[in-house]
């Protein structure tokens, strides 16, 4: 069984989400059956490589809130990722354009790495301050995961897995995934929002069991292009 999950590597419910799909994988019965398959969603695809400037003062300009809101909004979220086991530090996060991260995300599938290599850059995003969109830093972090070091300059230098990025956004469309993250079984089945584990794993169940065409079977805490 396939699941494809769309995020973006700037999206604190997608890493969230990523958590709570791994809990509910290690109770799924028929877990060593399962692909897990990452494809790409931006939510800022105009971002700029770094994006200068107070945070909470950005998010407050771009979702209509006050900076103290923003900042509030801010906590409650590191707040929710510490009951998940994430240690969020907006307050030394780089914002930035995540193009060629995804693209990273790709050549990583083509070496069993997947998985790892959008861990690490959640990681190296969320609670590291690491600027994902810088080249330097992105070969470093792929190295670090085992990716060969000629090959990811290679890609970061050309235009390598940008066709699959697009396409990967061109699938989301087609699908209806306006938010992320979003769960597909098998092309059959979905779920929007970091569900709870309990929730995940009722979706592997109705995946296992069930073929039918892509419906979204409950909502939950995502990030789209309005806000999160």
């Amino acid at each position: 069984m396939e699941i494809e999950i769309w995020s973006d590597v700037a999206c604190p419910w997608c890493y969230v989400g990523k958590r709570r799909f791994e809990a509910a994988l290690a109770q799924f019965e028929h877990a060593d059956d399962v692909q897990v398959v990452w494809r790409s969603f931006e939510l800022d695809p105009e971002a700029p490589a770094e994006r200068r400037g107070d945070r909470a003062e950005h998010l407050a300009a771009k979702y209509g809130m006050s900076v103290e809101q923003a900042q509030q909004a801010e906590r409650r979220m590191t707040e929710t990722a510490a009951g998940d086991g994430l240690d969020f530090r907006f307050d030394i996060a780089r914002a930035g354009n995540t193009f060629d991260a995804h693209r990273l995300v790709h050549l990583a599938h083509q070496h069993g790495l997947q998985d790892a290599m959008k861990e690490r850059l959640l990681l190296a995003y969320f609670s590291q301050g690491e600027l994902v969109s810088d080249q330097a830093t992105l070969v470093r972090l792929a190295i670090e995961v085992g990716l060969p070091e000629a090959e990811v300059a290679e890609v970061l230098a050309g235009d390598g897995y940008a066709a699959e990025v697009r396409e990967d956004e061109r699938t989301a469309r087609g699908l209806g995934i306006s938010a992320v993250p979003t769960f597909v079984v098998d092309r059959a089945l979905g779920a929007s929002g970091a569900q709870p584990p309990e929730a995940l794993l009722d979706l592997l169940r109705q995946g296992w069991a069930n073929r039918r065409p892509v419906t979204v079977a409950a909502a939950g805490e995502s990030c789209g292009v309005d806000g999160c």
